[in-house]
């Protein structure tokens, strides 16, 4: 299960939300399920973040977002996401 966020952030305030999405990314990677992720700025639009987490499964995605590392570190800058699905499958 893949699940990504992207963000419109201000450039000015780009070296703290960099901070925010490593924090966010190490309090996921505690949790049962995680397999990686990865965060990163748009190439073309700087302003334009994202965050991209693979898990074993939806159910350990939705559990992890009851952890309460998770609640302190990375439900506040998902509070952020563009409001968009972010939950995919994997097809192969």
């Amino acid at each position: 299960m893949l699940a990504i966020a992207r963000f419109t952030v201000p450039l000015a305030d780009a070296a703290q939300f960099e901070a925010q999405l490593s924090k966010a990314l190490e309090a996921f990677s505690a949790c049962k399920g995680y397999e990686s992720g990865e965060f990163g700025q748009n190439l073309d639009d700087q302003t334009l973040w994202s965050l991209v987490t693979h898990w074993e499964n939806v159910g350990s995605y939705r559990r992890a977002l009851s952890n309460n590392d998770v609640k302190m570190n990375a439900i506040p800058i998902l509070a952020q996401a563009i409001d968009e699905p972010g939950a995919y499958g994997s097809v192969l």
